[in-house]
């Protein structure tokens, strides 16, 4: 396998969020399944903030739905959107916060040949599945690690967003929590340009 088999460490994960959202990027997102390792390079990623940010999931409090994001950083919070797209998410910082990083984009290697852009895309392209919900990524077949090269590349620079899709969240859409390496073919939608 051309990619180090060794994943993220939990205190990677325990990080504040906004941290881990832009640290992520540049490494890979590996899942080994039936035979393959797909994995792809992480250029896209949202934050969202816990319990008080009106955009994230938990704002509702603990649910069935959204119980794993209250745990510990480090574990796979997937979900269903539209009754049809699967969304991975990585639950952040310590238990009870309620904090996850939405991946929105990957560059696809290895055995992935699909669009990628979009996080329904990648979850369709990498396999991932309401099954994969509450896998820990520090130990099992899905998992982050570093990349065989520098996590930003020379074409490429690290800028800073509004989300996508949260206009229903009031002042918390307009929150640059989104992070992406402009530059890469492969983000769901560029940053829009700054005067």
């Amino acid at each position: 396998m051309p990619i180090s088999s060794t994943a993220l460490p939990r205190d990677f994960y325990l990080q504040d969020t906004i941290e881990v959202a832009q640290q992520l990027l540049g490494h890979y997102l590996v899942y080994e399944h039936a035979g393959q390792t797909r994995y792809g390079r992480i250029v896209e990623t949202e934050a969202y903030l816990g319990a008080h940010d009106l955009a994230a999931h938990s704002c509702r409090g603990v649910t069935p739905r959204t119980q794993i994001m209250f745990g510990p950083g480090g574990f796979a919070y997937v979900y269903l959107i539209y009754g049809m797209h699967h969304c991975f998410n990585i639950v952040t910082g310590p238990e009870g916060q309620g904090s996850a990083v939405l991946i929105r984009a990957l560059e696809p290697l290895g055995e992935l040949d699909t669009n990628t852009a979009g996080p329904g895309r990648l979850c369709k392209a990498m396999g991932i599945t309401r099954e994969q919900n509450g896998y820990d990524l520090c130990n099992s077949a899905l998992y982050v690690c570093h990349p065989d090269s520098a996590l930003i590349h020379a074409n490429e620079t690290l800028v800073t967003a509004p989300r996508i899709g949260v206009d229903y969240a009031g002042e918390w859409a307009l929150k640059p929590l989104r992070f992406l390496l402009q530059g890469n073919a492969y983000v769901s939608r560029p940053a829009p340009k700054t005067a």
